[in-house]
């Protein structure tokens, strides 16, 4: 059961960075009377895809990250535009980052990348019936990587995926398909 918490008091609220993210600190008072500083991410959203295809394969990108300094398996995934709806993004992510497109998108669910710190909210589409059909977009060095699905999972469970919208969206899928 939730236990839910009076919401602090925010005092200020300076926003210090606007570009296609925000950073903003709030200065807050909470219902004890401490009093803090939060420094608040603000991004608009993105989503998650899950692409699996006819032969039961899931697509997943190997990009270089650079805040780790490294390539990183991930599942597709990228920002929603400005007036964009977040089935017609995970469409478009999925064309640009794998060359596919989805005759069939299922919303999986959805959830917080970050909420200690960041608004990002994804929802996660599970894609399939793919069909070759490229869209150019700022993906520079992108590698898809088809991987069995049982193998994906084995894969999660030894720690070699490491990206947490890819685990959640694992997560969210298995509990579709084993609802018990």
């Amino acid at each position: 059961m939730r236990q839910s918490h009076d919401a602090p008091e925010i005092l200020s609220s300076e926003r210090v960075y606007d570009r296609w993210l925000g950073l903003r600190v709030d200065r807050l008072r909470y219902p004890s009377g401490y009093e803090t500083t939060h420094d608040v991410v603000e991004h608009r959203g993105g989503v998650t895809v899950l692409p699996i295809d006819a032969d039961g394969s899931v697509l997943f990108v190997s990009q270089y990250r650079h805040a780790i300094g490294r390539d990183l398996l991930e599942l597709p995934a990228g920002t929603i535009d400005e007036g964009e709806e977040p089935e017609a993004c995970a469409q478009r992510e999925l064309q640009e980052e794998t060359g596919y497109r989805a005759g069939s998108i299922e919303r999986l669910g959805g959830f917080y990348s970050a909420p200690g710190y960041c608004t990002e909210y994804l929802p996660v589409f599970l894609c399939t019936d793919l069909t070759e059909s490229k869209l150019e977009g700022d993906e520079d060095a992108i590698d898809v990587v088809r991987v069995p699905f049982e193998d994906a999972l084995d894969m999660v469970a030894r720690g070699e995926i490491e990206d947490a919208k890819t685990l959640a969206a694992f997560l969210l899928c298995l509990r579709r398909r084993d609802p018990h």
